[in-house]
């Protein structure tokens, strides 16, 4: 197994888990989401940028989450982002 493939792995889990707390959040305590978004908005702009940076996906499902749009809309497009990004980071 060479560095690519172990990279590809971990970037897989990663995201996996970090979807899996989001939609257990979710589902049993959504306070934990606001307040993760109260303090990412609360850090330094540069740090903002590189959490953006890194883990896109997951941010922009937090964005989504806080918007004041439908809850239907905001489930099936958290839900979507979830599902296209475990799909797409599934190691091959």
């Amino acid at each position: 197994m060479n560095v690519e493939m172990l990279f590809n792995i971990f970037v897989f889990i990663l995201f996996t888990l970090l979807w899996l707390a989001f939609i257990a959040a979710l589902i049993f305590r959504r306070e934990i989401l606001k307040n993760t978004w109260q303090r990412i908005r609360s850090l330094h702009l540069l740090v903002q940028l590189i959490l953006w940076l890194l883990f896109l996906p997951v941010m922009l499902g937090l964005w989504i989450w806080q918007t004041s749009w439908p809850l239907w809309l905001r489930l099936i497009l958290v839900v979507s982002l979830a599902w296209w990004n475990v799909f797409v980071f599934f190691p091959r």
